[in-house]
């Protein structure tokens, strides 16, 4: 593809020979000639000379090298993302039922829709336009999924809940499993609390691999529009997440829990239940967070602290060893000047 063409695509402008040929796109330490990279992190600078990319998308012309093409754009990254989307738009299943596929009588099945073997499509569930549901996935009852929604290989979605339009399920993504709710016996055991609510997914979210999204024990829970939510993260029931959220890598949601528009919770992230999380919140990786937070804070540590208190008290930790000793000494110091007066 001429680079003339992805700049026009990409609404960006363009220094260099328009006639660039770009086959690819890579990462700029490891770009080939032939390949469109980008710079959005300055701690990849060093390799602007070096790289041996045809094109690079720069945020400006000033940083680009000698006899190099460049695409620029006030935001590179979005950039990069937009021309991957060029070269490796999505790939869509061959349209129509596979013959192993089971589908319910009742069942209500849109146009365009492809669904792949061994899966499974509940009574009075409802399949929007354009939507794809691979192999080995199973739709309980009185499911409904909106249209140009992708369901990846694996995936269940329980009794109920609903997915809204351009919804994506990685592989092993489950929908609407029951909450875990209990309530103590006098003997000590343990009675199981039916899980009578349901899951509602809202348009434009995806849900990474491995990904368990409970149901209520009575209402919804519900992830809001624009959500990304990443592999193997823990939502539990009655729980909600704001618009445009991203929970990353192994972030758990204890039931009941708020989460508010545009939140980041980095990996591993662990949140109490009955909790708000606030608009724009930054949770650190490995937070713990036992309390609210209000809108705006970014936090780090165990309990949740603001971030940089945190990054000062994690500084003075590796230093209690020395704090103690010279502790120790002024004591021991303090003691034989008592001592002196004394006598």
């Amino acid at each position: 593809m001429k680079i003339k063409k992805i700049s026009a695509e990409l609404n960006c402008d363009l220094i260099g020979d328009p006639e660039t040929d770009i086959i690819g796109i890579a990462p700029i330490e490891n770009a080939k000639p032939g390949d469109l990279t980008f710079l959005s992190n300055k701690k990849y600078q060093r390799y602007l000379a070096t790289t041996a990319a045809s094109a690079i998308i720069l945020e400006s012309s000033d940083d680009l090298p000698k006899g190099k093409s460049a695409i620029i754009s006030l935001t590179p990254y979005l950039t990069f993302a937009e021309a991957m989307n060029l070269f490796h738009p999505p790939v869509i299943p061959e349209r129509g039922v596979h013959h192993s596929a089971i589908i319910s009588p009742t069942a209500r099945i849109g146009k365009g829709v492809s669904i792949g073997p061994f899966s499974v499509i509940g009574d009075y569930a409802v399949i929007g336009d354009n939507v794809s549901v691979l192999a080995h996935c199973v739709i309980y009852r009185d499911v409904q999924i909106g249209n140009s929604s992708f369901i990846h290989s694996h995936c269940v979605i329980r009794e109920g809940c609903t997915l809204g339009d351009r919804v994506i399920l990685q592989n092993n993504v489950v929908i609407g499993s029951d909450g875990f709710g209990y309530a103590k016996r006098l003997d000590n055991s343990w009675l199981k609390i039916p899980q009578a609510g349901a899951v509602i997914i809202e348009d434009d979210v995806e849900i990474g691999a491995g990904t368990s999204v409970d149901r209520a024990t009575i209402g919804s829970t519900i992830i809001s529009k624009g959500a990304k939510i990443d592999n193997l993260v823990q939502i539990g029931h009655g729980s909600s997440v704001g618009q445009n959220t991203l929970l990353c890598a192994q972030v758990g949601l204890a039931g009941s829990t708020r989460i508010g528009n545009e939140v980041i919770l980095s990996g591993q992230v662990g949140v109490a239940g009955h909790l708000e999380i606030g608009d724009r919140v930054i949770a650190t990786a490995q937070t713990g967070i036992p309390n609210s937070v209000e809108a705006g804070k970014v936090i780090s540590g165990y309990p949740a602290i603001d971030n940089r208190d945190w990054l000062k008290s994690s500084a003075i930790f590796a230093q209690l060893p020395k704090l103690q000793r010279e502790i120790r000494e002024i004591k021991e110091r303090l003691s034989r000047f008592e001592g002196q007066q004394d006598t």
